[in-house]
């Protein structure tokens, strides 16, 4: 699985990254968090307000910060 925080490095960008990286040690999820600060690469994913979270291609948020348990939900 691969999990992609999209955003310029903004403090709701770090914590939906720290967010996801603690629902996967929490779920046991094997998957591969990444942080993805190049515009053209979120602009390529359609995301007009970050952060964004994708998962395996698809956004699943856009514009707020995830919560831990929001992020397991999606990853069971």
């Amino acid at each position: 699985m691969k999990i992609e925080v999209l955003g310029t490095g903004c403090a709701k960008c770090k914590t939906l990254y720290e967010n996801a990286k603690k629902a996967v040690e929490e779920t046991g999820t094997a998957a591969e968090v990444l942080k993805v600060e190049d515009i053209p690469t979120i602009m390529k994913y359609g995301v007009m307000s970050t952060p964004a979270l994708v998962i395996d291609g698809q956004v699943k948020f856009s514009g707020k910060v995830a919560s831990v348990v929001e992020i397991m939900g999606m990853l069971a």
